[in-house]
């Protein structure tokens, strides 16, 4: 399995391609918001020869959501979210137009990521952990033989998501981490949804959120 990161928009969004060794591809939080943006990841794909199959959103933030009708467009795809993400990808609009930020309208969620499935594509599995807190219906996905986590906005480098957007709660959000993260072994690599990647056990030992 591999991961490439790429980071867009005006919110500094991490956007995941996560693909295996024959080229299946999974879209996670597509944040490409500009022709340039769309370009660089389009230019990946084709030259690794890749076959986007899967679009997720962890979350429906306006920053995740920004190239769900690019990726749609192109290449054919629906969109993967928990249904508790409905009413934040229906603001969407309003928040745009409250930054200014162009925005292609995202097509409907039509997949329901479940807490407790699991996400199978070719070679790839993930398991969908159900991680509210920083939005209402936030889902990480989990891979147990290449201990990796992408986590959305919920987990950081020594810091957690936000939560005082309409849905966010921080007590739902510790719980979140807590009971889903802190039983994964400590070597499992965080991809967060902004800034750099990390580890379970760097976060159990030295994020100062977590500490009580």
């Amino acid at each position: 399995m591999n991961i490439a990161s790429f980071t867009f928009g005006p919110f500094a969004e991490n956007t995941y391609l996560v693909y295996d060794d024959n080229g299946l591809c999974i879209v996670v939080d597509p944040g490409c918001n500009s022709a340039s943006e769309q370009q660089v990841l389009t230019d990946f794909i084709e030259s690794n020869n890749l076959q986007p199959s899967l679009l997720i959103n962890t979350h429906c933030h306006i920053d995740h959501v920004l190239g769900n009708k690019f990726i749609n467009m192109k290449y054919g795809l629906e969109l993967h979210a928990h249904k508790g993400e409905i009413p934040v990808l229906e603001s969407c609009v309003m928040v745009a137009s409250m930054y200014q930020i162009p925005y292609d309208p995202s097509p409907p969620i039509v997949n329901f990521l479940l807490e407790g499935g699991v996400i199978e594509l070719g070679q790839m599995s993930f398991s969908i952990l159900f991680t509210p807190g920083h939005s209402p219906a936030s889902i990480s996905l989990y891979n147990s033989e290449h201990n990796t986590l992408i986590a959305g906005d919920v987990l950081f480098r020594r810091s957690i998501g936000r939560t005082d957007l309409p849905g966010g709660n921080m007590e739902t959000l510790i719980s979140s981490i807590k009971n889903n993260f802190f039983s994964l072994p400590p070597e499992t690599v965080v991809y967060s949804g902004h800034g750099p990647s990390t580890t379970i056990g760097e976060e159990i030992r030295e994020n100062p959120f977590l500490q009580a």
